[in-house]
């Protein structure tokens, strides 16, 4: 690892000010991503501005009906929290389904939708990797690309994005608040928080340097009765998915009012469907149908050499958790 200078931030605004004021600076909250980056030498921040005693931590109810879930509260302390069993148990299930107990206790909220992809090309710095280096190619676009990406990539990257708890939060139409250098604060909404790869891979989301993750607000959701997260992966437990499936619907006598239907590991970010949504809007919970909207899911996906299992992977995993969100098996 490198030298770097280490500030502990006292109060948002200041930390937001102290990375902006540094191109090569970075919020340092759980750092179960960052500092393994540091190690790998695949990031070489020459400053980490340290957020744990910022008070960003709750998690309470918001006007609406909705929920607030502080950027710095921990992972197993959100799945776990009352208010999300209850009103939000799609977004338990995709937090516990990541990484280990022990890494879910350190890692944030904001860390981990910040969490950067694990393509072995991007942690290799032996090989080109244009996220890592941009110009120096992608070594997976020709190499062993089993775990890539089959939705949005670009010639320039291939990579997909990890995580789990995204997925559920795409599903839930999550709204992300940041704060600027200046005390701003913005409101992004979710599904446009992460950036497909395009001419610029290198840049994995939406936010200015400087911009710090305040809170992850959800709004009132109707589908704490039928939903489920399935992840499909090589290994029962601490490993990354090969596909991921985020299924929530609103059910009212058997005829299907909304749906949503959110792809993980497939893409350089959380995959919402929306045809496969509109294939299952108002028409019955049914497995005939739940294998139509699948179909219909996977019907603009772009293999790649290693990767075309995905495709079928993908249908069997939207189906089987849709018909475990509708309670069918």
């Amino acid at each position: 690892m490198r030298p770097f200078k280490y500030t502990r931030a006292s109060d948002a605004a200041a930390a937001a000010r102290a990375v902006a004021a540094n191109p090569d600076a970075r919020f340092l909250a759980g750092g179960t991503n960052i500092l393994d980056l540091m190690k790998e030498d695949v990031e070489r921040p020459n400053e980490l501005v340290d957020l744990t005693r910022l008070k960003l931590a709750e998690i309470t109810t918001a006007p609406g009906g909705g929920v607030s879930i502080g950027a710095l509260a921990k992972n197993t302390d959100t799945a776990n929290h009352p208010l999300i069993r209850k009103n939000y148990p799609l977004l338990t299930q995709a937090i516990v389904a990541g990484a280990s107990g022990q890494l879910r206790n350190m890692a944030t909220n904001g860390g981990n939708l910040m969490q950067r992809t694990r393509c072995q090309y991007f942690y290799d710095t032996a090989m080109p990797c244009n996220k890592r280096e941009p110009g120096t190619g992608c070594g997976a676009r020709e190499g062993l690309n089993r775990i890539h990406a089959i939705f949005g990539w670009s010639e320039k990257c291939v990579a997909t994005y990890p995580g789990d708890m995204a997925n559920a939060l795409y599903a839930l139409e999550a709204q992300v608040r940041v704060r600027n250098a200046s005390g701003r604060e913005r409101t992004i909404p979710i599904g446009e928080f992460h950036r497909l790869p395009g001419d610029t891979p290198e840049k994995d989301n939406n936010l200015e340097h400087g911009e710090l993750i305040v809170a992850i607000d959800l709004p009132k959701s109707n589908f704490a009765n039928n939903y489920y997260y399935l992840k499909v992966r090589d290994r029962a437990s601490y490993a990354f998915a090969l596909v991921a499936v985020a299924a929530a619907l609103e059910i009212d006598r058997d005829i299907i009012r909304q749906a949503r239907v959110v792809m993980g590991s497939v893409a350089h970010k959380p995959w919402r469907s929306q045809e496969a949504e509109a294939a299952l809007s108002g028409r019955p919970a049914s497995e005939e149908n739940f294998r139509r909207a699948a179909a219909a899911a996977l019907a603009g996906a772009k293999p790649l050499a290693h990767n075309a299992y995905k495709v079928e992977l993908g249908k069997r995993a939207i189906v089987r958790a849709l018909m475990r969100a509708a309670k069918l098996i």
